[in-house]
């Protein structure tokens, strides 16, 4: 990794000076944001991390006086050609030829893999990763929040694998409960072999919206509770028209995430743990963790004094599990979880889903640790906000496929009408790339826990901080190398990418691996969405200062090289966020 090399080197310089071991002063050693005071420097370090790592007692001492202490001990090499002391940090300046020379060799080596190869990242085990995310409920709405999950637990599967983890994805459908006893005798009122074929997941929740309306009706109350009754007996046909909901559902889905560019490894449920749900519930009472309350439900404490202040409800008074909903109750999850680490061994597990749920999967963990599961602390609940103002132009989402339609055609209109739009190959297909980069940068924008007020406008606007203006950026680099062929790195003279503008693009990808490690640790997409959006205005002024057409030889080349390497991590970042990146616009 470029930025590995000098951090490595200026590491190797300072523990001689300061009589620490290099690798304990590599993670201090941090590459400076690139700054429209243009003359910045390329790496820092702060002087507060290293007197924490050090056994000498300056902690009173002014940390500047400090910074320029250290400086004036430090000496320019060939790496390192200038070196001044800031407010409590001391600032390296790369020799200018190295920088363009190292960054360009190491972005065109590494490809795809750029930044993930840092030293940041030797110290992280190679891990199994479980992630569960989108979890949809047959027959009911695909409600924002589902969609918030899938593009966010993609993300993190995507920057997961792209580190060297193995990643299990699993959807865990919403597939089992008292609302498929509606659902089955709703299909026997209202349903349509054909329609249920070829759109299953409308006709199924027009069935259930049908249905509804005669919920209260006693008679089909009794007709419901007799269906899903049947279904937990297991009667053949019963079952049979269940799977038949269940498994068209699941090919719908699959074509629909298809589109969104997700996959998912396994298709799980909560039909899946009901009888195992019925084991926990064994384990939970023979551990003396279960407790019945007086109108017969089962809970468990899980309050410090063991004052029944804070509980758990995992059973219905009739003594079965409850499953109606995740809020209700975590027995089916319990069984959910022992079942995944028996089956994957995981090193970590995640649930992608709203932070109204955090209260369940904080209980959740709590009752595994209770029952003696220590790899309880390994899971981790991801939480997002909610999603205000998404609509189409017809209504209220009630499916993901008008989501993708609607954005589709949005940015087909705005295509149409923009006079710098091109003749692409197929623009309903480059349409549907550009509108998801849309919707994933508004999403990703700030922190996952914060609620937004969603908008199309601003969404697809080709200028800002948008994923419009990402795919914009990316498409005219590419074109630039269709225009005028890759530049050959070995005949690259890289004295001419001395301007100011050149330099900040490599300052900039310098920074990369330090970025990736960021959102490693605390899973946030941000990080990344801020860095590309920047890297784009940095390529965008660069393209304009910078020309290729007709510039010198020896200058064309270097140009076209410099933009190859941003292009290439621009694009690198944006499939990790899940987006595909487009060549024509």
């Amino acid at each position: 990794m470029a930025a590995g090399s000098f951090r490595r080197s200026i590491a190797s310089q300072l523990s001689k000076v300061l009589d620490l071991p290099p690798e304990n002063l590599i993670k201090s050693i941090s590459a400076v944001p690139v700054s429209k005071k243009r003359h910045v420097a390329d790496f820092q370090l702060s002087i507060a991390s290293v007197i924490e790592n050090s056994s000498s007692n300056c902690l009173a001492q002014d940390l500047h006086l400090q910074a320029e202490q250290l400086a004036e001990r430090l000496k320019c090499d060939s790496v390192v050609s200038e070196i001044s002391a800031g407010p409590g940090t001391v600032n390296f300046t790369i020799n200018r030829e190295l920088l363009a020379k190292t960054v360009l060799q190491q972005v065109c080596k590494d490809g795809s893999e750029y930044g993930v190869k840092s030293e940041l990242f030797s110290t992280v085990p190679r891990q199994k990763a479980v992630i569960e995310f989108s979890s949809p409920n047959i027959a009911k709405k695909f409600h924002i929040g589902h969609l918030r999950s899938t593009i966010v637990g993609n993300f993190i599967a995507n920057l997961k694998v792209a580190l060297g983890h193995e990643v299990v994805r699993i959807n865990y459908l919403g597939d089992w409960g008292m609302q498929f006893g509606l659902l089955g005798v709703g299909f026997q009122s209202f349903g349509n072999k054909e329609k249920l074929k070829s759109s299953p997941l409308q006709h199924l929740f027009e069935v259930y919206v049908q249905i509804n309306k005669a919920a209260e009706d006693e008679n089909t109350k009794k007709l419901a509770k007799d269906f899903f009754r049947k279904l937990e007996e297991r009667d053949e046909q019963t079952l049979s028209i269940w799977k038949q909901f269940r498994d068209l559902s699941i090919e719908e889905y699959i074509r629909i995430y298809k589109r969104l560019g997700v996959h998912f490894d396994e298709y799980s449920g909560e039909s899946f743990y009901q009888e195992k749900a019925q084991e926990v519930l064994k384990m939970l009472e023979d551990k003396g963790l279960l407790q019945k309350t007086i109108k017969g439900t089962g809970i468990v404490d899980l309050s410090e004094k063991k004052d029944l202040s804070t509980v758990s409800t995992v059973m219905r008074s009739d003594g079965t599990s409850l499953y109606i909903t995740r809020q209700v109750s975590p027995s089916v999850d319990l069984a959910a979880a022992i079942d995944r680490m028996n089956k994957h061994s995981w090193d970590t597990m995640i649930y992608v889903t709203d932070k109204s749920q955090s209260n369940h999967f904080q209980h959740l963990f709590q009752i595994l640790k209770l029952m003696g599961y220590d790899w309880a602390e390994r899971c981790q609940h991801v939480s997002f906000g909610l999603v205000q103002g998404m609509k189409t132009r017809r209504g209220e989402v009630i499916f993901l496929e008008d989501v993708l339609n609607e954005v589709r055609s949005r940015m087909l209109e705005n295509m149409t009408s923009t006079k710098t739009t091109k003749e692409v190959q197929d623009p309903v297909e480059t349409a549907e790339k550009v509108g998801l980069a849309a919707l994933i940068i508004q999403d990703f924008r700030g922190l996952l826990s914060s609620d937004y007020q969603f908008s199309w406008d601003r969404a697809l606007q080709s200028r800002g901080d948008t994923g419009v203006f990402l795919q914009y950026t990316h498409a005219r680099l590419h074109s630039l190398e269709q225009m005028h062929g890759n530049a050959e790195l070995a005949d690259v003279k890289v004295a001419c990418l001395q301007e100011p503008d050149a330099i900040s693009v490599l300052q900039h990808l310098l920074r990369y691996d330090e970025v990736l490690y960021r959102s490693s640790q605390d899973l946030q997409p941000k990080h990344i969405v801020s860095y590309l959006l920047t890297l784009s205005h940095l390529a965008a002024l660069a393209h304009k200062t910078l020309p290729v057409k007709g510039s010198a030889p020896d200058v064309a080349q270097a140009r076209l090289c410099l933009f190859h390497a941003a292009r290439s991590v621009l694009a690198n970042g944006m499939k990790l966020l899940g987006i595909t990146p487009v060549t024509q616009m």
